[in-house]
């Protein structure tokens, strides 16, 4: 079996909008659920952090040996015999310009998932909870990787933290990504889906680009003695394939429209995948 190179990835996605596990590049016969399969893609998704934290102190940290650290998230999930599939890219590449990017927040995996998408079409900043940027020697490795700590305690004082780093960045050439849901979950309820991204596009004058994707295959541990200790690395189903599509280009506008606009093409995508969505009941 070939492994698929991210350079080949990029490509792919570069000439056709699109990116599709060739059989050639994938187990034949998909790995059984087992505490085995599941060890073996954490710790490609895991692996991100420590190798950052390496290579930030003797100076060999760059985005793009991040992104081929986080590429072995794609690795693995072939290796197991899952397909991974991207489509609906080439909007984003006929777009040149930053973008707001806004996407559904399933499981950890989207997380290291998409920077080497998202890096293909340039540089980007992401929203994270503020402990994941302030772990033991990885405080110095997220800045370096453009990764914005949100607090969560006071909503107001985070809304103006990300509006003023934000446009900063975005002025500078750089998209964001931004998950609104704020934590992970299995619904896509509209009631938890922020406008916080909405708002930055409208205020930097840039357009929304929202992404749905599909990471079932490993969802949080929700039970068990092992649910504090690796709540992030849940049990792996390898049945399911990871997909992750890219929508329209949302012209900037007003925050509300660009917001409704983004969360109705995330629901309407996570349906045709059998993923449960909740609306907002229109009164």
């Amino acid at each position: 079996m070939k492994k698929t190179t991210l350079e080949e990835f990029r490509q792919e996605l570069l000439a056709t909008g699109s990116y599709h596990t060739a059989d050639s590049h994938c187990r034949e016969i998909r790995a059984v659920p087992s505490a085995w399969t599941t060890f073996t893609f954490s710790l490609g998704v895991f692996h991100v952090f420590p190798m950052c934290m390496v290579a930030e102190p003797i100076g060999r940290l760059t985005t793009d040996r991040w992104a081929h650290y986080c590429f072995r998230t794609v690795q693995n999930a072939e290796k197991l015999g899952m397909r991974v599939h991207l489509e609906g890219w080439k909007q984003r590449q006929d777009y040149s310009g930053p973008v707001v990017y806004v996407c559904n927040h399933l499981s950890g995996t989207e997380t290291i998932l998409l920077p080497p998408v998202l890096l293909t079409y340039g540089p980007f900043n992401v929203v994270t909870k503020a402990s994941l940027a302030h772990l033991p020697f990885l405080e110095k490795a997220a800045a370096h990787m453009g990764i914005v700590p949100i607090g969560r305690k006071s909503p107001r004082e985070d809304l103006m933290k990300l509006l003023t780093v934000g446009c900063e960045k975005i002025a500078q050439g750089n998209s964001f990504l931004i998950f609104p849901q704020g934590t992970r979950s299995s619904v896509f309820d509209q009631k938890h889906f922020s406008s916080i991204g909405a708002k930055l596009a409208e205020r930097a004058g840039v357009p929304v680009v929202p992404i749905a994707v599909d990471t079932r295959s490993q969802l949080p541990r929700t039970k068990g003695l092992l649910k504090k200790a690796f709540h992030d690395f849940g049990p792996v189903d390898p049945s399911y394939d990871i997909r992750c599509v890219c929508g329209p280009v949302i012209q900037a506008s007003k925050a509300r429209e660009m917001h409704e606009k983004s969360y109705e093409w995330i629901a309407t995508q996570l349906e045709s995948w059998g993923m449960p969505t909740k609306r907002l009941e229109k009164i």
